[in-house]
């Protein structure tokens, strides 16, 4: 196939996207094996279904990390896990009253979010208790959305968050349920899953992805987008594995700027019309492109550090959108 033929592919998948037709499991792997002149064709591409949707506004979130390290889960890639032996920071549940002042930070520099991230499988009634007090003082004293990420829910935590006024919910299936048994052995990918829908079934915003480079196949990358879009989740998260020394994946090879825009790209493609976030990663594997993750795509981006790694200063962020002429 010529590159002029594959130019032609591109913009008849453009086109069928925003007409509403579902990318196919197929198309996907395809689209991620393209090298050369063609993965620009497929930014190009994946833009402007972005701009369709979504327009020229970008959705910004930002997260506090509320409870660190000691997880039992033996997640290959967390360096919170007590089954690596990665040198972090470890801490107890903060206080509801940091909880609200870190909103209150993120807020000031310009997310419309912001995540409550506890470690651990889940979280005990006391932590809940804790998050729920956070939450109604930041519903009653900011304007920002507060979310969580607490591990697997219960029907009873989703209710209490519900009343305390939590707006969303994030769970990450790491990766495809093929894979993740290679990923996670403590407990099962269906369990993610039964995570998500009773999050969805008590009203939240749901926000779910991955991390990717940690020994998965474009079809594994391919799939993962596959159930979130059968789950119907509200927004995508994606994550570019950022090697911790004493993580059981420290070694992977990491993937390169041009297979994570074209990740990126694809994702945009199968949620025309969901926000696709690109969060941990990007300023260690893209570096000065990081820019090209909107070209590529991307609706969405998260401000400041992540769980147990430095971000970069929310201002070079927002002023990155500002030469990009997008607004937030």
């Amino acid at each position: 196939m010529t590159a002029r033929d594959v130019s032609r592919r591109l913009l008849d998948v453009r086109d069928r996207v925003i007409a509403g037709e579902e990318l196919s499991h197929a198309e996907g792997v395809d689209l991620l094996k393209l090298q050369g002149i063609a993965v620009q064709d497929l930014m190009a591409a994946a833009a402007h279904v972005r701009e369709h949707f979504k327009g020229r506004r970008v959705h910004l979130c930002a997260i506090v990390n509320a409870k660190s390290g000691g997880c039992p889960e033996d997640c290959g890639f967390c360096a919170q896990s007590v089954h690596n032996q990665a040198e972090i920071t470890e801490f107890p549940m903060i206080t509801a009253a940091a909880m609200a002042a870190a909103a209150r930070n993120a807020q000031a520099a310009g997310a419309r979010c912001f995540g409550i991230v506890t470690s651990g499988r889940s979280v005990s009634d006391d932590e809940l208790d804790t998050v729920c007090d956070a939450v109604r003082t930041i519903r009653a004293e900011l304007d920002i959305l507060p979310d969580a990420s607490l591990g697997l829910l219960t029907e009873d935590m989703a209710a209490k968050l519900k009343a305390a006024g939590l707006n969303g919910y994030h769970h990450n299936i790491e990766t495809a349920p093929s894979y993740y048994p290679h990923v996670c052995t403590t407990h099962a990918s269906g369990e993610n899953l039964e995570t998500l829908r009773l999050a969805k079934r008590h009203g939240f915003t749901v926000c779910s992805g991955g991390v990717f480079g940690i020994g998965e196949t474009v079809e594994h990358r391919v799939e993962m987008a596959d159930v979130l879009r059968d789950e119907g989740i509200d927004r995508v998260c994606l994550n570019f594995f950022m090697p911790v020394r004493g993580t059981r994946f420290e070694d992977a090879p990491p993937l390169t700027p041009m297979e994570i825009l074209k990740t990126i790209a694809v994702y945009r493609l199968f949620f025309p019309e969901k926000d696709v976030n690109v969060c941990a990663g990007r300023e260690m594997h893209l570096g000065d492109l990081q820019g090209m993750i909107f070209s590529a795509g991307a609706s969405a981006t998260m401000l400041g550090d992540y769980l147990t790694q430095k971000g970069r200063p929310a201002r070079d962020d927002l002023r990155m959108l500002r030469d990009l002429e997008l607004t937030w």
